[in-house]
């Protein structure tokens, strides 16, 4: 489904992405950990199209098409969708406008029919229960006011709604207690399935005790270190980054 060969990436003319290679088929969900500094959030901003992390070398295709050459909207209609490490708030956007002018823009974009409000309330509302959000929460500005958790579960909400086939968390459990990491673990969870994939960054362990990856990569000096499957999470847990770092230098 996503396929990444020899990418390189700069940030304001500062290389980050070194010769980056990642595959993930469909059906599979991935984990991304490092070190700061490692280039795992720059990865995640170069495959959504962020304006000022530009694409320098290498080829990315998302069911093969050429993702690089689609613009933010675009790769957004083809199904990707990123979580924020940091969501923004926007002050007299609700929660619920947000949600559906980027359903309808989606919808609309794959020649589908717009749902009207009702209907699109209808879809939203069956997510709620999943990521533990109040109903009124729709109506409020988009983070605006909100708790870390909050922010959190409303891109997990997001995500549910959207429905993407290409998920990308960017360190989704950052600041996150017990209570609200179980729960945007689950909304993690029943997004799984045949028809999409999932990239989770991190740089813990504890949120793949919930959501155990097919893969784990880590991602050093700006490209694949090493790759593994799950207890390769709880080896660099135990020890750290440090070999691994010295190792991809």
């Amino acid at each position: 489904m996503l396929e990444i060969k020899n990418l390189h990436a700069s940030i304001h003319d500062e290389p980050i992405l070194k010769g980056l290679d990642l595959s993930i088929n469909a059906g599979e969900v991935h984990a991304i950990m490092g070190p700061n500094g490692a280039g795992k959030s720059t990865l995640g901003h170069v495959l959504a199209g962020r304006e000022g992390y530009d694409a320098t070398e290498g080829s990315v295709t998302l069911d093969d098409r050429d993702l690089l050459k689609m613009d933010t909207a675009e790769r957004a209609s083809a199904g990707l969708f990123l979580g924020f490490q940091y969501p923004v708030e926007i002050p007299g956007v609700s929660n619920i406008q947000f949600l559906r002018a980027a359903y309808n823009a989606q919808r609309k974009a794959r020649g589908e029919e717009e749902l009207d409000a009702m209907a699109f309330l209808k879809h939203v509302r069956q997510h709620l229960d999943t990521v533990g959000m109040d109903k009124d929460m729709l109506h409020r500005g988009v983070n605006e006011g909100f708790s870390g958790g909050e922010k959190k579960r409303n891109e997990i909400l997001q995500m549910l709604v959207l429905g993407p086939r290409m998920i990308i968390l960017d360190e989704t459990d950052s600041g996150l207690d017990i209570d609200a990491l179980k729960t945007v673990a689950q909304g993690i969870n029943t997004m799984r399935g045949p028809e999409r994939a999932i990239l989770l960054i991190t740089h813990y362990q504890r949120l793949l005790d919930y959501v155990e990856p097919d893969r784990v990569h880590v991602l050093a000096e700006g490209r694949i270190s090493k790759s593994g499957g799950p207890d390769l999470a709880r080896e660099l847990e135990a020890h750290g980054y440090a070999g691994i770092e010295n190792s991809a230098a």
